[in-house]
């Protein structure tokens, strides 16, 4: 269908069609001809959008997903799909051992009568951090006036 609207393009996708815009705006999709200053897509954006969601549902970043579809009409390289989804496996390999290794902590805290937190902390802070587990302070968040504040 030529000339699809963004709103049909978003309907069709289940997006919103700031989200198609957005993908625009980074490079994910190139950008429609206009007719009387609105976009007309065409069918091929809806595969476009598929690779997109699909790339974002095995957890790769806007950054990587541009890498994957840069310079490339339709579908991207083989090889770079593989380089790629092979380099992403890794860091949910790595995840998942990270998150079994806290599995495990957290199960024998829950059967110490006593958990020991501080002496935990402790430890950990002996220890360097775990290659791949970024490790950052939260911050203090200010403090909300109540909406009667805000009102005046």
């Amino acid at each position: 269908m030529a000339g699809m609207s963004i709103g049909e393009g978003a309907r069709k996708m289940g997006l919103n069609p700031s989200a198609i815009r957005y993908y625009e705006r980074l490079g994910l999709i190139p950008k429609p001809p206009r007719k009387s200053g609105r976009r007309q897509y065409d069918e091929e954006v809806l595969q476009r959008l598929m690779m997109v969601r699909f790339a974002q549902h095995v957890g790769f970043s806007m950054s990587e997903i541009k890498l994957l579809l840069d310079g490339v009409h339709g579908r991207p390289p083989t090889e770079r799909w593989r380089k790629l989804a092979s380099e992403k496996a890794a860091q949910v390999d790595e995840f998942i051992a990270h998150a079994e290794r806290v599995r495990a902590v957290l199960h024998d805290t829950l059967a110490q009568q006593c958990p020991k937190l501080v002496e935990r902390g402790a430890a950990l802070a002996q220890r360097p951090p775990e290659p791949g587990v970024e490790v950052r302070p939260r911050t203090a968040r200010p403090a909300r006036a109540s909406p009667a504040r805000q009102r005046r």
